[in-house]
C-alpha cells in the first residue's frame, strides 16, 4: 500500500493518532467501579469489543443491559459524560503519539487533505487535537454524536472526494465497517500484542512508521 496513491486520508484518533485507547478503557472501569468487579469486567469487555462506538451509546447499553435500569435521562447522560471527560481529556492530550503518526500527518498534510473521524465527542476532540498542536494539519475534525459511517459520508460529500481515492486508518472493527460501507479503502492499526479485530483480508500495521516516506 503506497501512501502516495491516495488523494485524502481519514484518521480515527484514539489508537491511530494518539496512544490513548487504554486511557479510555481505564476511564470506563473507573466510572463503573462502584457497581462491583463483575460489572466492571463486563463494561471493559463491551468497550473493547466495540471500539470506535461513541461513549453515549455505551452509557445507554451499560445502563439498560448491565445495570438493568431505565434508559438514562438527558441530565444523567450529561453527568456521566462530564465525569468521563474529567478522567480522560488531560490524559489523552498528554499521551504519546502512535509511532509515525505525527510524522505522517505533517508530511501528508503538505500534499493532500487530511481528516479525523472519531467516536470522541466532537467538541472535546477539537480541544484535544488543538492542544496536541495538530489542528493546522487537518481540513476537518469530526466526532460524535454523529455515527462514524455518516461522518465519512459527510466528509466525502462536503469535500467532493471520490471514495476509491480515499484511505481510512482505524483501529476498530467499526472503523473498517464504516469505511467499507462508504467504498473507502482501509488500513488497520493493531497495537502490538492486542488481538486483531479485522477480517483476514484487511491489511494491518503495528504503527504508522512504515507509511512515512
Amino acid at each position: 500500500m503506497k501512501i502516495t496513491d491516495w488523494q485524502a486520508i481519514i484518521f480515527d484518533f484514539d489508537g491511530v493518532v494518539a496512544e490513548s485507547g487504554k486511557i479510555k478503557t481505564q476511564a470506563f472501569a473507573n466510572l463503573y467501579h462502584a457497581y462491583g468487579e463483575d460489572v466492571v469486567a463486563a463494561v471493559v469487555q463491551y468497550h473493547n469489543q466495540h471500539g470506535g462506538m461513541s461513549r453515549y451509546r455505551k452509557f445507554q447499553y451499560f445502563q439498560q443491559h448491565l445495570l438493568a435500569k431505565p434508559a438514562l435521562t438527558v441530565d444523567e447522560e450529561k453527568e456521566l459524560d462530564q465525569r468521563f471527560s474529567e478522567l480522560v481529556v488531560e490524559a489523552v492530550i498528554a499521551s504519546n503519539a502512535v509511532p509515525g503518526a505525527n510524522e505522517l500527518i505533517r508530511q501528508q498534510a503538505a500534499r493532500i487533505p487530511l481528516f479525523v473521524a472519531s467516536g470522541t465527542p466532537e467538541t472535546e476532540l477539537k480541544v484535544i487535537v488543538e492542544r496536541r498542536g495538530l489542528t493546522p494539519y487537518f481540513a476537518e475534525v469530526r466526532g460524535a454524536p454523529t455515527l462514524k459511517q455518516t461522518l465519512i459520508a459527510e466528509i466525502l460529500f462536503k469535500h467532493q472526494l471520490l471514495a476509491d481515492s480515499v484511505l481510512m486508518i482505524g483501529d476498530a472493527l467499526v472503523d473498517y465497517e464504516s469505511a467499507h460501507a462508504n467504498g473507502v479503502a482501509f488500513l488497520g492499526r493493531v497495537y502490538p500484542g492486542d488481538p486483531n479485530p479485522f477480517p483476514a483480508h484487511v491489511q494491518v500495521v503495528p504503527d504508522l512508521r512504515a507509511l512515512v516516506i
